[in-house]
């Protein structure tokens, strides 16, 4: 496959100049094919969200093209690990967070979402934030991943889980129409032969407090037992929709015509279910799992990046908020793993990561490897089954 080949790139081809290019991004080299969609950016991702927003080097204006955002940026906790240091004063902290929240706003698209990823170290701190940038009408939801299934028992409490904030400029309720649901895995039949085909039963009753008096009345089952709505609900339809949906068909009556009616929902009609707020790590993968796939990628390495997140929490994400062909956008790249499922899941992506020793020792050869589809990245390992390579991507740095 034509592209980047092994070692042929070097930390001095980094700040290689071009004096032909335009100031903001300079191409470097081009891995598989000529893929002007999908960008690795090496430099300050201030400084690049700039030239995207304004478009440089060939690349054309990103405002208002990226359909999802994924932040990960240092949590702030204090620590310093191999690849940066994590410490700062949250003024500070929070200060170049924002400049960076306003240029992801200009970024998104109108049906676009923001997901910010934090610990318990500045969350608190970074959701204020988003309510401030996008406001809080703008607000959809938190969910609280578990990052992981061991005990901690030097800390006061052991910390398992972080946050995803996510928003979305449009607000929830228009989100929610472009958004997708989660696959549906409950099982349908069709013991009545029902040319619609296959469907299950589901309950036909609802809270009561939020019922009119039209949802309180008695029903009557084909067997002449009558049947009250269960004590603290009402009935999901009024009696007119109810006595159509009998003409249509769509009741079910369990125990042989004596139980209370249910509704028949047909396959066809099933669209994916809402998103739960908590996401386990045997759903999502952990930190653990997202070391080993880092690991079974580069099996040679003594050490490899040390907070990379699992695919299959990417992959949700992605599924989540995007389709393919969309654009996602991740300004801290990190080892690669969103540009890496992005890729795999049929969207156009832009990395940014400003340390070099991470772009040349995981993101980089990471993305060739899905590219050229080799190594773990090459045998559907994970979360993308049947992988075996294609697509491109061109490596870019700032100046």
């Amino acid at each position: 496959m034509p592209g980047l080949k092994r070692g042929s790139l070097d930390q001095r081809r980094l700040t290689t100049a071009n004096a032909t290019t335009p100031p903001g991004l300079r191409p470097l080299v081009t891995v598989g094919t000529d893929e002007a969609s999908n960008l690795l950016i090496h430099g300050d991702n201030l400084g690049a969200m700039d030239a995207l927003l304004r478009g440089t080097a060939g690349v054309s204006s990103l405002r208002g093209a990226v359909k999802l955002c994924y932040l990960d940026p240092p949590f702030n906790t204090g620590e310093r690990f191999g690849h940066y240091d994590d410490s700062a004063d949250t003024a500070l902290w929070l200060a170049a967070l924002r400049e960076r929240l306003l240029r992801v706003r200009d970024l998104l698209r109108t049906d676009g979402s923001v997901w910010l990823h934090l610990d318990d170290s500045e969350q608190h701190h970074g959701r204020c934030l988003l309510d401030e940038v996008f406001g809080r009408a703008a607000f959809v939801s938190t969910i609280i991943w578990q990052k992981r299934s061991s005990r901690d028992n030097r800390t006061a409490f052991s910390s398992t889980h972080d946050y995803l904030h996510v928003y979305a400029p449009a607000g929830a309720k228009q989100w929610k129409s472009v958004r997708n649901g989660m696959p549906d895995t409950g099982s349908f039949v069709n013991p009545d032969n029902d040319p619609r085909g296959p469907w299950r039963s589901v309950p036909l009753s609802a809270q009561s407090g939020h019922g009119t008096p039209s949802q309180f009345y008695t029903v009557v089952s084909p067997t002449g037992m009558k049947h009250d709505p269960p004590p603290g609900r009402c009935w999901t339809y009024t009696a007119a929709r109810f006595g159509q949906l009998i003409e249509e068909g769509r009741i079910y009556w369990p125990r042989n015509g004596d139980g209370r009616p249910r509704l028949k929902r047909f396959a066809f009609e099933v669209t994916g279910l809402a998103p739960s707020t908590l996401w386990l790590a045997e759903d999502v993968g952990d930190n653990a799992i997202a070391k080993k796939e880092l690991l079974r990628l580069f099996p040679t390495r003594q050490t490899v990046f040390e907070t990379p997140k699992p695919e299959q929490l990417m992959q949700r994400i992605l599924h989540i908020g995007s389709n393919p062909g969309d654009v996602v956008f991740d300004c801290y790249l990190g080892s690669g793993t969103t540009a890496a499922v992005a890729h795999k899941m049929g969207r156009h992506w832009v990395g940014i990561e400003a340390i070099k020793r991470t772009v040349l020792e995981t993101s980089l050869p990471r993305l060739r490897h899905v590219v050229e589809g080799t190594g773990v990245e090459g045998t559907g390992d994970g979360t993308i089954s049947g992988w075996r390579g294609g697509g491109g991507f061109t490596f870019y740095e700032t100046h």
